[in-house]
């Protein structure tokens, strides 16, 4: 009988090991049935601390946050359905937990303690944990923090956290249907419908009429070549300070504008345009011989007023302009 106590302390290291792995197997079992019915699985201290404790063969994405009002924690509200997309699709798509994943939320009213261990001082933050055995384990028992940077949508993360999960299943992220969307988008559709439908002999003559086109393209042509797509792109100010106390209306340079330099160039070219239109077909139709000469007269002045300003507006913009015409010299 003497072989019996040497043959018990040999097995011991090996039943040790055998209950670490049992361990593990059955805390991730116990977390990914709670994942089927409601993921991500809300966490208190001790669940964190369960699920988060060494070894584990498994991988769990946890989001530490803080959604009650008294909080104010704008990011954190506005991130939780992107994050309860993501843990109800990945779930979904990996019922047999090939990917070994469990996603957990842990909020500051459950989590009081944890937060205080890890030394957070803000939420939400976003730890994903590796497996310390088995064939994906990872080198160190650090927890890999997520960067919120920017607006977040749980197809982000996704990417994310896939990147950290090379040789697993990645579930692609399903979104919930919005019927109400839908339904609402389809009423919407139909109303417009039916009020084209009925009002359709009045909109066709609108639609065919020569003058509301070359209106609508005439006022096109001025927002485009008055700079409206610059100031979209550079999002330029509306005015600035001429570094006297006073307010400078055009920028120096043919590279920068501001907004109000760009109504101003608009409204001349729209001026110039009228004057030109009327020159051209409203006089020549006038019968009465004086009011004809008061028209072309009139709009003369208007176009060498407005030309001449415009002249002074490139001499602004550049000093080395050498064209000028009175009286804006």
């Amino acid at each position: 009988m003497r072989w019996l106590p040497l043959l018990l302390s040999f097995s011991l290291p090996f039943g040790s090991v055998a209950a670490k792995k049992s361990s593990s197997v059955d805390r991730f079992s116990e977390f990914h049935a709670q994942a089927l019915s409601s993921s991500p699985v809300k966490l208190s201290d001790a669940t964190y601390k369960k699920l988060t404790s060494v070894p584990r063969d498994y991988s769990a994405a946890i989001l530490l946050t803080a959604l009650e009002p008294r909080f104010g924690c704008q990011l954190c509200t506005d991130f939780q359905p992107e994050w309860e997309v993501l843990g109800k699709s990945w779930t979904r798509g990996d019922k047999n937990a090939e990917s070994r994943l469990i996603f957990g939320t842990l909020d500051f009213a459950q989590g009081r303690d944890t937060f205080i261990a890890l030394g957070l001082q803000s939420a939400p933050v976003l730890l994903l944990f590796q497996p310390t055995t088995g064939p994906h384990a990872a080198t160190t028992l650090e927890a890999i923090r997520y960067d919120f940077n920017g607006p977040q949508t749980a197809e982000k993360v996704h990417e994310w956290i896939s990147r950290h999960l090379p040789g697993r299943p990645h579930p692609s992220v399903s979104r919930p249907i919005d019927y109400i969307g839908w339904v609402v988008t389809i009423v919407s559709a139909l109303g417009v419908f039916g009020v084209i439908f009925k009002s359709w002999s009045f909109i066709l003559p609108v639609i065919q009429n020569r003058n509301v086109w070359a209106g609508l393209s005439l006022i096109g042509i001025l927002m485009f070549t008055s700079g409206h797509m610059f100031n979209q792109i550079r999002k330029v100010p509306y005015v600035a300070g001429d570094g006297h106390g006073g307010i400078s209306y055009f920028a120096g340079g043919f590279q920068s504008q501001y907004g109000l330099e760009t109504q101003i160039v608009a409204f001349m070219y729209g001026l110039l345009s009228f004057a030109t239109i009327s020159l051209a077909v409203k006089a020549p139709r006038t019968r009465d011989n004086k009011m004809q000469q008061v028209i072309i007269i009139v709009w003369g002045v208007v176009m060498v007023l407005m030309y001449s300003f415009l002249l002074s507006v490139f001499r602004i913009k550049n000093g080395g302009y050498p064209f000028k015409l009175p009286p804006f010299m």
